[in-house]
C-alpha cells in the first residue's frame, strides 16, 4: 500500500495593512436630529410621490418609518419645540423648592425619634438593673415629671 504524501499549504504573507485592528470601538452614540433637520426631512418626505420615494428617503437619511410617523404627529400638534433633541432619562421634577428642605427635616426627625426610643430603653434597662441589684439612683428632672 503506497503511503500519501502530506500536502503542503502555502500561506501567503499578511501586510500589516491585511491584520484587523485589535482596538475596541467605543460605544455608538445615540443620534440626534435638530428640530430643523426633522423639518427638512419632513418636507422632503411630503415631496416624495413616486412609489419608493419615501423608502429611498429613509434609507438615505438612516430613519425608521416610525420617526416620520412621529415627527408628523408632533408637527401636526403644533409643537414644532418638541421637534428638537430632547434628553433621556427621568425629567426634573418641578417641586416647590421647600420640599428639599422638609424631607431633610423628616429624615433628621425621624433619625432622632430613633435615638431617642434606644435611649430610653437604655435607661429603663439600667432602672431595672439598679432596682435587681438594690442600687437606689439619684432622682433626676425627668423622674419627677413622670
Amino acid at each position: 500500500m503506497a503511503s500519501k504524501k502530506p500536502s503542503l499549504i502555502v500561506v501567503p504573507p499578511q501586510h500589516p495593512s491585511d491584520v484587523p485592528d485589535p482596538e475596541v470601538t467605543p460605544k455608538a452614540t445615540r443620534r440626534t436630529f435638530s428640530a430643523a433637520d426633522k423639518l427638512r426631512i419632513l418636507q422632503e418626505a411630503d415631496a416624495c410621490t413616486k412609489p419608493g420615494d419615501i423608502g429611498a428617503l429613509l434609507r438615505r437619511e438612516g430613519l425608521y418609518s416610525s420617526h416620520l410617523v412621529k415627527w408628523r404627529r408632533l408637527r401636526a400638534a403644533g409643537q414644532l419645540q418638541a421637534l428638537a433633541p430632547q434628553t433621556r432619562g427621568r425629567k426634573a421634577s418641578d417641586l416647590d423648592p421647600l420640599a428639599d428642605e422638609l424631607a431633610q427635616v423628616r429624615r433628621e426627625n425621624a433619625r432622632l425619634q430613633a435615638r431617642l426610643t434606644h435611649a430610653e430603653a437604655i435607661i429603663d434597662v439600667q432602672k431595672k438593673l439598679s432596682q435587681l441589684l438594690g442600687v437606689t439612683l439619684p432622682a433626676t428632672s425627668s423622674d419627677e415629671r413622670s
